[in-house]
This record gives structure tokens, sequence and C-alpha cells, in this order.
């Protein structure tokens, strides 16, 4: 009997006009835009619904509209009766996770993540950092560039977003992360793609972020998980409130190990994978790690109801 996992996107899976459908069709989707813009005292919602793109994609709207829209995707799926055996999201997708998994509420959630964006770009001044995905090159490899580039310059490159074989983000001061696409190239890479991105997510040099991050934490209620949680940080599966808790500030300025996370999936016996709310990049990572998993992104009520009809009869997921 295969299991199943939930996973929930991270920055980068916005778009204008998301959650569109679900605000016209669903009122139980309705509530939680609604209550999202209660609780962060403005209106996420039409940023979320109208932009401008520009707004959305403000790291400190980015989060909480994501965490916003996966929650409200959730919900439908709560709704159908369809319960993941584990849980995980992709850095910030991370908190959607520990909603779906009842060790935070969801208004919690996008206070938290509202706040993080905050730090997280005010962390580093505009320009001083920057992140570049590298396609083509193994994990040692890439290890072994950003050591030689702290050694001959000082400069900080750093792994950032472990993706899936062959696609590894990298985050540092912007001279460090110009060097490390040079070498990178020189050790054979495809190629470097620079990330247009407003901070060194995922580096050391977020550690500020972390250190404020953890300030707001202490002011929330983290329970222990229902569900167990994949960590970013660990790519362990955790239900202690006390460890969630840890592991949240860490990832701040920490490399997000999303391929060992499927791994670990696949390992616990996971075989569908079900990417809950915007877009479908997580999907398209679980594939390059197993070809051959079920993934699906579901973004609306009629994904959910395939994806029910997908699991009557072979799951024991869905309650009938």
């Amino acid at each position: 009997m295969g299991k199943i996992a939930f996973l929930f996107p991270g920055q980068g899976s916005q778009a204008v006009g998301m959650g569109q459908e679900l605000i016209e069709k669903e009122s139980s989707c309705k509530d939680i835009f609604d209550r999202a813009d209660a609780k962060l005292e403005y209106a996420l919602s039409t940023i979320m619904l109208e932009g401008p793109e520009d707004t959305l994609k403000r790291t400190e709207h980015t989060q909480p509209a994501l965490v916003t829209m996966s929650t409200a995707v959730l919900e439908l799926l709560q709704e159908e009766g369809i319960t993941p055996d584990y849980v995980a999201g992709h850095s910030l997708g991370e908190y959607s996770a520990l909603v779906a998994s009842k060790a935070m509420t969801f208004e919690d959630a996008v206070y938290a993540v509202r706040n993080r964006g905050l730090f997280m770009e005010e962390a580093v001044p505009f320009g001083e950092g920057a992140m570049a995905a590298v396609l083509g090159l193994d994990r040692a490899t890439l290890e072994e560039v950003c050591e030689a580039v702290a050694r001959e310059s000082g400069e900080i490159a750093e792994l950032a977003n472990l993706n899936c074989p062959g696609q590894i983000v990298l985050s540092g001061s912007a001279k460090g992360i110009e060097l490390a696409s040079v070498k990178a190239k020189e050790a054979g890479a495809k190629r470097v793609i620079p990330l247009q991105v407003s901070g060194p997510f995922h580096s050391s040099l977020m550690k500020p972020a972390a250190i404020k991050l953890e300030g707001v934490l202490q002011g929330i209620e983290i329970c222990d998980a229902v569900i167990p949680v994949i960590a970013n940080v660990s790519a362990e599966a955790v239900q202690d409130s006390a460890q969630v808790r840890i592991n949240l500030i860490e990832q701040v300025y920490s490399p997000v190990l999303w391929e060992d996370t499927i791994r670990t999936l696949l390992a616990a016996g996971v075989d569908t994978f079900v990417e809950v709310g915007s877009g479908n990049v997580l999907t398209g990572l679980v594939r390059k790690v197993e070809r051959r998993a079920k993934a699906m992104a579901i973004s609306n009520r009629e994904g959910v109801l395939k994806l029910k009809e997908m699991l009557e009869g072979v799951n024991d997921n869905v309650t009938r």
C-alpha cells in the first residue's frame, strides 16, 4: 500500500490571479483569504488577485501569499477527506506543511512568514547578495567550488537549494556568486543562471534575519505535529514542537535539502506526491529525483476530485 505526501511550494511559484477561482467558487477558501487579510491588517488577497506583479514578488508579500493559497487548497483536500502520511514544504512552504500537520495555526503561519520575508529583505542591502542556479554539476564538486571561492577571495558562496540531481542553487555575496559561477562553468556546469532575487537566501548572510525571526516565533505557539514533517534542514521526519522551532530558525540560513527530502519520502514508502497550492515546480523536481513516482499539482476542486478518484480503492488516505 503506497503512501501519500503533500508538498507545499516556495518562492517562485506565485502568480498574479492565484486564488481567483477559489475565492469565486469556494466559500471555505474565501474564508482563508479573508483570515489572511484580517491577520496581516492589509489586503493581501487583492495583491494576489490583481498584482501588480512587482508588488506580489516582494518577499514580504510572496511568502504569506503562497501560504494562503496552499492552505486554501488544503481546505478542499480536507473537505474531500484526503489526508497525507507525510508533509514537506520547500523553504517558506515548510510553514504551509506545519499548518497541514497542525503544528501551527494558519494565522500564525502567515504572520510568521510575512515577518520572515521582511527580515530576509533587511538582512543584506539590495545588490550586495546574489543567487544562481547551477545545472549539471554534482554536490561535491560545487562544495569544492564554494570552498575555493572562500579560500581565494574571502567572499561567500554556499549551497542554498539542493533541488534535484543536476540542479543546485548557490547563494552568497554578489562577488562570491560571480566568482563561483565562473568556477562552476570551468568545472563543467552545463549552465549557470543568475536568479532574480532580492537577497542571498539560505546562506550564512541570513543569520541576522534568523535572529529576528526567533523573536517572532517565541510569541507563537508551536504544537507537536500530528503528521510527520520532513524538515528542510535535515531531510528527516520531525514531530516534536521544540525541534520544529529550532529547524525554522536554522532554515533561514541553511541549505534546503529538497532532493534528500524526496528520497526520505520514497524510502518511507511514499509513491504519490501531491503539490498543494500554486504552480507545479515541485512536481517537476519529484520526477527528476524519481521518474516513476506519481506526482501531481493541485490548485482547485477539480484537481482534488481527480486525486480522490485516483486514490479510491488503492489507498487508505481517503475517508469514505
